[in-house]
């Protein structure tokens, strides 16, 4: 390959242009860069290679992706400009936040994609034109095969995609503005009692497979901590502490917990007995070793659930027995909502728990007496 200097006499001792027009390539790491031209500008982009035919690959398509985008930039300063440019405005501004976490801006992706899917020509519309009546005949559509939290979802990214379309000037109000959310109904908690979950556990641990032991103590501990089930992945023998009896739940060692913050959570003696038997099993094992060996086991506790009799649970349900059983053992609800990690100060807790299970309600309200004799 013939390299020849056509650079600036400035940028010689690091640049090398290449026999491919706009191809240059960084002398000190031998990258090859994209030096082109967009909206007057001169752009230069990184090719992600040190390989002359792999670069030379890229570099129409880093072209085309850059003009493209100075394109939309025009059309938005314009005010002329379809529904697919804001959203793609608005995507990039969600893959960008530092706010949000991986799994959030897919849901806003999968959101983008829903609406896509129900509303075929709206991509392709001009902005300017959608109006009120397209977005309420949209949701009559839309609502008869969504749950109402994923239409109230839905609605709300429609609406940050048009007011992203008013921040660029092109056009004036949201024409899903005026749009009703479902009410979204309080889902019923059907838990096991404490009998059915000790025989659900032994069920899973002796169904015979390699990993029914693993997959009994991952059950034991979501509900013996309640934890969910993308941090108890992450608890490690360091996060426990045997003496001050408590675990510290970090999450994600990138993005925290769900809530972005790491918590104590106090061993109740079973999750304590657990965690001291397991160790013991397990000695040799490094502090940065996790605690748990399988991370998810639904197959397990389907087959378990059917052969017991007893209604099917999700890893999440074991979180909701957790809170379940700690309010029935008298622990106050802001308190539960603290172990939990929610930041509400236990609204959530409230609204999700305030109903207890029939048996605790009835033996509860014989506690209750005005003082008068029989």
């Amino acid at each position: 390959m013939a390299i020849r200097s056509a650079m600036s006499d400035r940028e010689e001792p690091f640049w090398e242009s290449t026999t491919v027009q706009n191809l240059v390539r960084y002398r000190p790491s031998g990258t090859y860069y994209g030096r082109f031209r967009a909206g007057g500008k001169v752009i230069r982009q990184s090719l992600d290679t040190t390989v002359f035919s792999v670069a030379k690959q890229r570099l129409p398509d880093k072209i085309r992706e850059y003009r493209s985008r100075y394109e939309r930039v025009k059309a938005f300063a314009r005010g002329r400009m379809t529904v697919a440019d804001v959203v793609e405005a608005y995507l990039r501004k969600v893959r960008a936040s530092v706010s949000l976490k991986p799994r959030s801006k897919d849901y806003r992706q999968m959101m983008v994609d829903f609406i896509g899917r129900s509303w075929p020509s709206l991509l392709g519309t001009d902005v300017r034109r959608v109006t009120e009546r397209d977005c309420d005949d949209w949701l009559v559509r839309y609502q008869q095969h969504y749950s109402p939290s994923v239409v109230n979802n839905s609605i709300g990214t429609l609406r940050a995609v048009f007011d992203e379309a008013i921040r660029a000037g092109a056009r004036f109000n949201n024409p899903a503005a005026a749009l009703s959310r479902m009410k979204v109904r309080q889902k019923r908690l059907e838990l096991p009692s404490r009998e059915e979950f000790l025989r659900f556990v032994e069920e899973i641990r002796a169904a015979g497979a390699r990993q029914s032991k693993d997959c009994a103590n991952l059950v034991r501990f979501l509900a013996y901590s309640g934890l969910r089930i993308g941090e108890a992945k992450f608890v490690t023998w360091a996060d426990a502490n045997f003496d001050r009896h408590q675990l510290h739940v970090r999450g994600d060692p990138v993005t925290a917990t769900k809530n972005g913050e790491t918590r104590y959570v106090p061993m109740i003696p079973e999750l304590e007995q657990m965690l001291v038997e397991m160790r013991a099993e397990r000695p040799n094992e490094p502090a940065t070793a996790t605690v748990m060996h399988v991370f998810e086991c639904p197959n397990s506790m389907t087959h378990a659930a059917a052969k017991i009799g007893m209604k099917r649970i999700t890893h999440h349900d074991l979180r909701h027995l957790f809170a379940t059983i700690c309010i029935e053992s008298g622990v106050d609800i802001p308190t539960v909502s603290r172990w939990l990690g929610h930041k509400d100060g236990g609204a959530l807790c409230m609204k999700t728990y305030g109903h207890l299970r029939q048996d605790h309600s009835l033996a509860q309200a014989q506690r209750v007496s005005f003082g008068l004799s029989a």
